[in-house]
């Protein structure tokens, strides 16, 4: 445990970062439709933007939390804050830079996620590293909410730039808040004990190849009719990936996926249940954004603001949650918490309709922010509380790595839902975005006899969402209690398995 007396404003200035970037995880859905229509593309190509930027930020989490243990975390975290500031200023240029804009913004957005999973691992090591473990949890569910919060303003920020001066400033506004994070960071946060790390770079690159091809198969599989390659490249991604698990087994120095961990069962299923809130926060929105702009009309101020009452519900909430992170057992308030998740996407899928009023609509999305706020902070929580400071980098970067692929696999997953879905309900034709769909200033508006197919394919999508959020209430309702709870008042945590984990970890 690192000496810092008062370790809040460090965590305050890393928060900022921490917020920008995963901001940038669901800013783009609301200009989904903007994009395609700016840069002439089609709907599997835009949802690139997002899934590339996705990937390239699950694919290096394993090993940039054993850089911040290396070379520390705040030299590590300023590192990514800097590429991630510079590649949001050339997403912003896409469309002025030579060649294609859109194959401009996708390139972009990968480095962009590079930068991302260079910072993201550092937040969570310095709260294991600067709290003790009886504080952690407050710690715990400011990190937890941020993450809760961003992902759902993302969305209402997006819609303003985007009816404002463009899509393009959903990236270019990162650049002076990049400045802000940058200097807080030098000003407030500590330099922080190393630690000499080898590092497994075969692991890296089987991580890596098979992530790629797993989620490039899932999310141009409609497109190409399924073909035998698709399934090949599928099928080529999962052995990829069980070689890299069975390569983790080597007896090397430090592997990169720390199997020992997984020994303690909190962490498990923690690292199980952020997944699936990856998967159904990142899916979750593409569909609906859709809907509201193609078949309500609304812009992309107006259909980002039916998020409000997500945000709010989640600001107003949090804190609460947060008090009770470390006083009661964690599934009383994630399992519940992704319960009322689960029940908003069901809700939605009931209440879609071209006729619904639309205020019935806030309804679903109010009780989504119900249960965030009883789900990050919690899981977070949870998942680190037994974790030995000297394999924080490790634990933070395997527990973000698995909520990063959650969230690829969402995004690639129902991209490929909603093709089958609108090929299905409308056809091939409107489906690939022909002549049947009109442009309009705000965005794709679909034609009245197009509205109730295009409906129903959206409804039935979010019940993809719906179904990885009732995963993640399985593995909290398995939650066991936690050590310190279990403890005398004033005492130290019980060893428990985190001390099992301690020793596989060193």
């Amino acid at each position: 445990m690192s000496d810092v007396r008062n370790p809040w404003p460090a965590l305050w200035a890393l928060v900022i970062g921490f917020f920008m970037i995963l901001i940038d995880t669901t800013i783009v859905s609301v200009a989904n439709p903007s994009i395609q229509k700016g840069l002439e593309t089609d709907t599997s190509t835009v949802i690139w933007v997002t899934s590339a930027y996705l990937l390239a930020y699950a694919v290096p989490l394993l090993v940039t939390g054993r850089l911040g243990d290396r070379f520390g975390p705040k030299r590590v975290y300023q590192t990514g804050l800097v590429i991630f500031t510079l590649a949001s200023l050339a997403c912003g240029l896409a469309d002025v830079l030579p060649g294609s804009g859109i194959v401009n913004l996708i390139a972009a957005r990968v480095v962009q996620g590079l930068g991302a999973s260079l910072m993201t691992p550092q937040t969570m090591a310095v709260i294991t590293r600067t709290f003790p473990a009886a504080r952690r949890g407050a710690a715990m569910a400011l990190w937890g909410a941020v993450a809760g919060i961003a992902t759902l303003v993302g969305p209402l920020l997006g819609g303003v730039l985007v009816d404002g001066p463009g899509w393009e400033w959903i990236f270019i506004v990162n650049v002076p808040i990049g400045v802000i994070a940058f200097v807080a960071a030098q000003v407030l946060v500590p330099h922080l004990e190393t630690h000499a790390h080898s590092f497994d770079w075969l692991g890296v690159a089987l991580s890596a190849v098979g992530m790629f091809l797993l989620v490039f198969g899932i999310q141009e599989g409609q497109g190409h009719d399924w073909d035998t390659w698709v399934w090949l490249c599928i099928a080529a991604g999962v052995a990829v990936i069980v070689l890299f698990v069975v390569s983790q087994r080597r007896d090397v120095a430090e592997p990169l996926l720390p199997l020992g961990l997984f020994r303690d069962r909190n962490f498990s299923l923690s690292n199980i249940a952020i997944s699936s809130v990856g998967f159904a926060v990142t899916s979750m929105f593409i569909p609906l954004v859709y809907f509201f702009q193609a078949v309500r009309g609304l812009t992309p101020t107006e259909s980002a603001l039916m998020t409000v009452p997500t945000a709010v519900a989640t600001l107003v909430l949090a804190p609460i949650a947060g008090r009770l992170t470390d006083r009661l057992h964690p599934r009383l308030t994630a399992t519940p918490g992704l319960l009322l998740t689960a029940t908003a996407l069901v809700l939605y899928a009931l209440l879609l309709s071209p006729d619904i009023a639309i205020g019935w609509l806030l309804v679903p999305g109010f009780v989504f922010g119900m249960g965030a706020a009883f789900t990050w902070g919690p899981i977070s929580s949870t998942a680190t509380r037994n974790l030995p400071v000297r394999a924080a980098g490790a634990g933070a970067g395997v527990y973000n790595t698995t909520r990063q692929v959650g969230s690829v696999l969402g995004s690639a997953m129902i991209a490929a839902l909603m093709v089958n879905r609108i090929t299905a309900q409308l056809g091939a034709a409107a489906a690939g975005g022909g002549a049947q769909v009109s442009e309009s200033a705000t965005g794709l508006q679909l034609p009245a006899a197009l509205q109730e197919p295009f409906t129903t394919a959206m409804s039935q999508s979010l019940m993809l969402p719906a179904a990885a959020l009732i995963v993640g209430v399985v593995a909290v309702a398995l939650f066991e209690r936690p050590g310190h709870l279990a403890a005398p008042e004033g005492a130290a945590p019980a060893g428990g398995p985190g001390e099992e984990v301690r020793a596989v970890a060193q």
